[in-house]
Parts: structure tokens; sequence; C-alpha cells
């Protein structure tokens, strides 16, 4: 019986060093999200520019899309929006939510480095980031022909992320009957 009892701490010291090292294989930053292959969440945001219409799920299907959630305080926003810009100058659909931010920070933001969304919402309770499983921003979903998202991109957009991923994902969506 003692001896049960002295191994016993040895078999749960060596269950955890299985568990560290299992993590060690894992790339830290793919974050799974559990909206693949499912419906966008039913939302309809106000607009971040004035006069302008704002961005729900009814903008979503018929193409292939871009849904980008920004925010006027995200430091790696600043990093990938001159690549953004480019994307929509090349005819890449790209919608934009503002996320937990205030709308006129939003919209200044916008006016300050160029807008590049077809539709931008303004999401200042963070509602809609919460229904698709937004943990931070800059976050980034395909969206095919159907509404359903295909992938989720966490982190700044960046050449090498849009060659290697999304590029070739938008052209394979783009090529689907």
């Amino acid at each position: 019986m003692r001896r049960l009892l002295f191994l016993a701490p040895v078999v749960v010291f060596v269950a955890v060093l299985i568990g560290f090292f299992a993590g060690l294989g894992r790339d830290p930053t793919l974050l799974p999200s559990t909206m693949i292959d499912k419906p966008v969440p039913a939302f309809s945001l106000p607009p971040v520019r004035p006069e302008a219409q704002g961005f729900a799920t009814t903008d979503l299907g018929g193409e292939p899309a871009l849904v980008n959630f920004y925010a006027s305080w995200c430091a790696a926003c600043r990093i990938e929006h001159p690549f953004l810009m480019r994307l929509r100058s090349q005819g890449v659909t790209l919608h934009g939510v503002d996320w937990k931010d205030e709308r006129e920070a939003g919209f200044k933001w916008l006016a300050d480095r160029g807008d590049p969304y077809v539709r931008v919402g303004h999401d200042g309770s963070g509602r809609t980031g919460i229904d698709m499983g937004v943990s931070a921003v800059p976050e980034t979903f395909v969206v095919d022909k159907r509404g359903r998202v295909r992938y989720r991109h966490v982190g700044a957009i960046t050449a090498e992320v849009w060659e290697q991923k999304l590029g070739p994902m938008m052209e394979k969506l783009r090529a689907e009957l």
C-alpha cells in the first residue's frame, strides 16, 4: 500500500510532463474558430461613415468577401491598413467592422488613413464580434458566396499572409460554382 502511495505523485508528475511536451508541438498562433463552415450570425450594424449605409449579414453572399474587424485604438490595425487599401484597389471585396470603439474615432481613423471597405459597421458594444468569436483586433473572416465563414485569420494581414493563405483561398472560392 505504501508503495502505491509513493508512486501516485510520480505518475501525476509524468502525466503533467507529457501534457507539457504535447503542447510544445502546437502552433500558438492558431486559434480554432467554431464559425468555420457555418453561416455568419445575423447582425445589422449602424454606419461608421456619416450618411452612409451600415453593414449587415444581408450584405454578404453572392461573392466571396473578407470581413475585417478593426479599431482606431488597435496598433496592429495600423500595420495592416496600407495592405487593406492595396487589396481594395485590386478589387477584393472587403467589409469592415469597427469593434469596441467610439463611432467618431472609427470614422476619423478611416478618414485619415483611407477607407478600404465596401461597407463598414459600428460594433460599439462588441456583440457582433462576440457572436463571430473575435478575441482581439485585427481579425479577418473569409466568407464564401453563400454567406458561410470559411476561414478566420487572427492578426494583421500582410503580403505574406495574403500570398500564402488568404489570396489562394479567395481564388478558390471565386472559382466555386
